[in-house]
């Protein structure tokens, strides 16, 4: 992979963090004032596709989906699977 190659993948965390932001707010500002949720699987496919860093500055900013046990497992799962991922390429690489 080239260097240019290399940034776009930076590149694309912060763009997938800056709309699962986008999303937690939103869901959290229907959560106040009852309106139509945004599916747990929604947000959990936003960080799965590489927001799950955006999705950690969202639960600590709007105080939001910290409490749910069974919704942070899957959280904990994703970012694990991430780091996994990493590991793995940067052995396969070294």
């Amino acid at each position: 992979m080239t260097f240019h190659t290399w940034m776009l993948i930076p590149l694309g965390y912060l763009a997938m963090s800056l709309v699962t932001i986008v999303f937690y707010g939103i869901d959290k500002h229907r959560a106040i004032h009852g309106g139509w949720r945004i599916k747990e699987r929604t947000l959990h496919t936003l960080k799965l596709l590489g927001g799950w860093p955006g999705a950690l500055v969202a639960q600590v900013v709007f105080h939001h989906k910290r409490r749910k046990l069974g919704f942070m497992l899957v959280f904990a799962a994703i970012v694990t699977m991430h780091i996994a991922v990493w590991v793995v390429i940067y052995r396969a690489m070294h």
